[in-house]
């Protein structure tokens, strides 16, 4: 046999690889998230675990922030946005969409982090965004309050996550957070008389804190309307 017949040979028996699609990269891209954190996720790395050239990868997202808003965009498909439907006070409902959304990222900090400024564009996006709509429609909130409500509830829960995500996944989070304790016990009562007063437990108790930050929300956007001269911030 020639060796151009065995070269044919080995060619034909090695498996074909399944097609390039975008959802494809986009589901290498989460596991390889899940596996090893998001600054693993690079086009060479996902090239190499789609057996292709990196090249090959930008004909189906322009860049890594496009890649990461297709990432979101797959998460968010998994809120549930039944109380969108489902009877009972609105606010209620909306909060439980929210911290639905906010369960999702609170698993991905760096895909959270990323979303502060790359927002998917995408069905499950929209319809995220709508769900919000809808409910502060339900609350009688105006149209113009209820587009900058939506994104300043957004904000609020993709900021949160960021902050407890990132802090939970830090290898010496717990040492931190019983330092700051420490120090807030030990502060000075005649410098500091107000965080002598509440205390460190206080100051630190978490259970509740982002439902009840919702609610300062909402309650703040049912009693303030916009101003009439929008600044550039």
């Amino acid at each position: 046999m020639t060796s151009e017949a065995r070269h044919a040979g080995s060619r034909r028996e090695r498996p074909a690889k399944p097609a390039l699609t975008r959802s494809g990269i986009v589901a290498t891209a989460l596991a390889v998230m899940r596996a090893e954190g998001l600054d693993r996720v690079t086009m060479r790395r996902l090239a190499a675990e789609l057996d292709t050239g990196a090249a090959s990868l930008y004909v189906y997202v322009r860049n890594t922030a496009e890649l990461h808003a297709a990432m979101l965009e797959e998460l968010l498909g998994q809120i549930d946005l039944g109380p969108v439907t489902a009877p009972g006070d609105w606010q209620e409902r909306l909060i439980a969409i929210l911290t639905s959304y906010t369960a999702i990222l609170f698993e991905h900090p760096g895909l959270a982090q990323s979303a502060l400024v790359t927002r998917p564009s995408g069905p499950a996006y929209f319809s995220l965004v709508e769900a919000i709509l809808a409910l502060l429609d339900a609350g009688r909130v105006p149209a113009d309050r209820a587009s900058w409500a939506m994104d300043l509830l957004l904000h609020v829960a993709t900021a949160t996550a960021v902050e407890h995500g990132t802090r939970e996944q830090a290898i010496d989070a717990r040492d931190e957070e019983n330092a700051l304790a420490a120090a807030l016990r030990d502060a000075p009562a005649d410098r500091f008389p107000h965080i002598t007063a509440i205390g460190a437990a206080e100051l630190m108790s978490g259970p509740g804190r982002l439902d009840w930050g919702f609610r300062v929300l909402i309650n703040g956007v049912i009693h303030t309307p916009r101003p009439e001269t929008e600044t550039s911030l």
